[in-house]
Order: C-alpha cells, then structure tokens, then sequence
C-alpha cells in the first residue's frame, strides 16, 4: 500500500513508517518537524522565513498586534507546494485534527484537498484535540493535565493552545475531520475516553517504538545513581514539571553523595536522547494514566520512568508487576518512591528489565505497524 502519515509531533509517525516499509509498504511523511525537534519528514514545512532575524521581527511585531502568529500561514503555504505529491495514496493519517498547524480556515482548505485526492483518511488521537480539550475542561477524569491552570492561574499561556481547540474556528474544523475520516484510533489510555463513544471509533493502538534501533541498557549502579529530568517549557505546568524539581531539591539535601542529577531544557530530540543515555531514572510527567513517547523510548532502553503507569493502565495490559512508577502531583509521594529505590537499586535493575520487556510484548514497531495495517483495513 502507498500510505501518507501527516504531521509529527513525538516520533510516532516515524516508528510507524520504519514498521510499514519493513512490511513491504511505501510510505511518507509531511510536517514541519515540531520546532526545536526538528523530526525527520519527506515533505517539510518548516516555516524557513519566519525563523530568519527579518522574518523573526516581523512575526513578533504582527502577533502583538494582531494576535495572529504568521508562522502557520508559512506552514500552510509550505504544504500547499506540496499538494501534487500528496495524491492517490491508500491510507491517510492525520496525528491530530490540525496536522498541518496552519490557520483554521486554511487548514480546512489543504485537508479538503487531502480529502478529495485519496482513498482512506484515519485520525489519531494522540494529544490535544476538540474532544480531549471538552473532555479536559469539563473535568471528566480524577486528574489531568489540565490541574495547574484550574488550581492555580487561568492566565498561564501554556494552556492557550488547548482553549484554541474548543473556539468556534477549531470546532469547525474538528466538525470537518469527521465528516470526512473513515475511523480514530487513540494511541493510548489518556485519549480512550474522550472519543470512545464516536461512531468511527476504531480502538485504541499502543505507540510503536523501533526496538531495533534502540538498544537495551542494563542498569549498572556503581556509587551513584543518575536522575534525568528533561523540560521543555512549553509543557513546563501540563508534565508537572515544578514536583519534580521541588522532589529532587529534597533528594539533594537527603542523599547528596548517592544521586547525580542531569537536567536539560528544550533540546533537539537527539541531544535530549543522548543526555539521558547515561541515566539510571528519567523523571517525565506526573499528569498521565498512560505513557508518552519519551517516557516508552526511556522504557525501551531500560530506564526507570516516573510517568503515568494507573491501575487503567496495568489492567488493560493485564500487569502483576511494576514495569513504570506512577507519578502523581504530589512531592512527598515522589519523594518517597525515588528514595526507595535509591535505598534499594536492585529494584532500579529488576524494574529496567521488566520495563523493556513488556515494551517488546507491547509496543514493538512491527507488531504495532500490523496493528494499524488491520485496522485500516476493517
């Protein structure tokens, strides 16, 4: 099959090509790489002109002004150039409703060409959209993401791209999606509630990772043990980052000659990768029931990650043992997980073999790639 993957935001897209075309299929991707991660894409529409100094100013003056960020309409116009090539595939797929993070109505525009040029169109529930933001808002789970921006300011600019999703504009273009789309797949717990109870819902498929290209790092624990906290300051309050931080100032007052603690700040995916490489825990949200990518590639490798790991997760995946911690938004509960395990590393050791594990049972690039090829072929 000719299948066409629209948008990358975690590298999803990517272990699910690399899967397809070892299935014998061919396979593209289109995006602008998500900013600083710079993901690889077949067809970019990275927005050039508007990182360049000139491009840079004009866009900073044109958004205080009018509210608008000009970087979308290069996106949109990027992709537009890009329409003759993306024609007469068999399979489709958006990673969201907005894959080509355009302006609403030019969005529409460029979809409906999508739409129109091919066979197929599948959508991924994969992060924010319409559904997860009403979902979010109308505090229909225990906790979320959503927490610091109800608990503590509704003025936190993180939280504006969220509340984008349910404006008119987005509403409609969500409307258009699915008028249009044969199915939605979630790619894991977090996004199941929100769009079960669509018509088209096709299910939920765990995120592929390439265990080929990742190697398996058994936890070596010598005098001291290595704690990675990768922040991006984007998602600074949704991941909950500030427990972690208040966490490991409590760990560095407690056990100042057993830890090492790396921190990095919005690096490209493959510096991010490589700093954690060393790292025996790898702190990555607090908000989730299930994990992102980040945390299942830090898994792959052996890692002990502190994510989302809920009793919904361990029952859908029929789990009697830990193979992540489950972190919660609360200091003294992280606290205490990472001192045991700093008091105990033969658990660090025994977690990390588990934890890769149940990623090659799971969550292996092949298996999930003939998940998604049954899928699309219901």
């Amino acid at each position: 099959m000719r299948i066409l993957l629209i948008g990358e935001f975690s590298r999803l897209h990517n272990s699910l090509k690399e899967g397809l075309i070892e299935l014998g299929h061919e396979v593209y991707i289109v995006g602008n790489g998500d900013g600083f991660k710079n993901y690889p894409v077949d067809y970019s529409t990275k927005a050039f002109w508007c990182e360049t100094k000139i491009g840079t100013f004009i866009r900073k003056s044109i958004h205080k002004i009018f509210k608008i960020d000009i970087i979308k309409i290069e996106f949109g116009i990027r992709f537009y150039f890009h329409l003759d090539k993306l024609k007469n595939f068999d399979i489709v797929q958006l990673i969201n409703e907005a894959p080509i993070q355009t302006l609403p109505f030019l969005e529409r525009f460029l979809l409906k060409k999508i739409f129109k040029n091919n066979k197929k169109i599948v959508l991924l529930c994969c992060g924010v959209d319409y559904l997860v933001a009403q979902h979010l808002i109308e505090k229909k789970e225990r906790y979320s993401i959503m927490n610091p921006y109800f608990e503590k300011s509704k003025n936190i600019k993180e939280y504006q791209f969220i509340l984008d999703y349910l404006k008119p504009s987005s509403k409609k273009t969500h409307d258009f999606v699915y008028e249009n789309i044969n199915g939605v797949i979630a790619s894991d717990i977090d996004y199941v509630n929100p769009i079960k109870n669509q018509s088209n819902y096709l299910g939920l498929i765990p995120n592929p990772i390439n265990t080929s290209k990742i190697d398996f790092i058994e936890n070596k624990i010598n005098d001291t043990i290595s704690i990675f906290l990768g922040i991006n300051k984007g998602t600074y309050h949704s991941k909950g980052i500030a427990f972690f931080e208040k966490t490991l100032e409590v760990l560095k007052q407690k056990y100042p000659d057993k830890i090492e603690i790396i921190v990095a700040k919005n690096l490209p995916y493959n510096e991010y990768i490589s700093l954690y490489n060393k790292a025996h825990i790898v702190l990555d949200q607090v908000y989730a029931f299930d994990q992102g990518y980040n945390a299942l590639e830090a898994m792959a490798k052996g890692k002990v990650v502190f994510t989302g790991a809920e009793k919904e997760f361990e029952a859908y995946y029929n789990l009697s043992k830990k193979v992540a911690v489950n972190a919660l938004p609360n200091v003294d509960y992280l606290v205490a997980e990472l001192s045991f395990l700093i008091e105990n590393p033969d658990e660090i050791i025994a977690i990390g073999k588990r934890t890769r594990t149940f990623i090659e049972k799971e969550h292996d690039y092949l298996k999930v790639s003939k998940k998604y090829l049954m899928t699309w072929q219901k």
